[in-house]
């Protein structure tokens, strides 16, 4: 529902949106999200940052209603960023141009690299600390790469001084992060968090610690979509 009507919004605003003029990404979107969330439950079989709780006993149900609720994870963030960039909330900041290097580039990759690997690698008893680094670490990965192969990055953003995409997804996090966390709230079927630490300072059922994932979790969202974009594109040839 918060997809379909903000999209109804956005199109009414500009007369050009995803679900009205651009189904097919739509489409493309859900599997991904479901795609991507699953390596996140990955990293917390290791990690045991979130439990569920109330899911259904029907096996079908279940999957039909996790399957549904992952889908809308990208879209939900990407339309709640367009909207922002509608409305020109963040055109105004801008920063100098960076310039992007194959020392920069491949720093990240392998900065990012250990940033998604040491939680997986060091005893659960520790590993439990480091969910910044999952929520960071692909970021570091997916956008140098589409940014070496010419295609929609985040540091092409950077190259040429704009930080509007990049502020609108960040607090598209938050806000995405704000109404899932409470709807969840008083959801018969919920998630509830086993952090590490500040567990009795809470936005709904999420400890504020975790909550400040939610920006990066946009951006890497964003870079993974845009990762997959370059799967069965020819290489650019400089």
């Amino acid at each position: 529902g918060y997809v379909m009507f903000l999209d109804a919004v956005i199109f009414k605003l500009k007369g050009n949106s995803l679900l009205c003029n651009r189904r097919r990404e739509f489409y493309i979107q859900m599997p991904l999200s479901i795609a991507f969330w699953l390596l996140f439950e990955f990293y917390n079989l290791h990690l045991v940052n979130w439990e569920y709780h109330g899911l259904p006993e029907n096996k079908v149900e279940l999957c039909i209603g996790m399957g549904l609720a992952f889908a809308m994870i990208m879209p939900g963030m990407f339309q709640t960023a367009e909207f922002l960039e509608t409305l020109h909330f963040f055109d105004r900041f801008q920063i100098a141009k960076l310039r992007v290097s194959n020392r920069v580039i491949y720093s990240s990759i392998v900065l990012g690299f250990f940033f998604i690997m040491a939680p997986l690698l060091i005893n659960r008893d520790y590993a439990r600390y480091l969910f910044g680094l999952v929520w960071t670490g692909y970021v570091m990965i997916f956008d140098p790469i589409v940014y070496s192969s010419k295609g929609d990055s985040l540091l092409k953003d950077l190259e040429e001084g704009r930080l509007s995409r990049i502020l609108s997804l960040f607090v598209a996090g938050y806000i995405c992060g704000f109404l899932w966390e409470f709807w969840n709230y008083w959801s018969a079927s919920k998630w509830v968090y086993t952090a590490p630490f500040m567990k009795d300072i809470k936005i709904f059922e999420m400890p504020v610690a975790g909550f400040l994932g939610f920006g990066p979790f946009a951006w890497e969202y964003f870079c993974f979509y845009h990762f997959c974009g370059l799967i069965g594109r020819k290489p650019q040839i400089n």
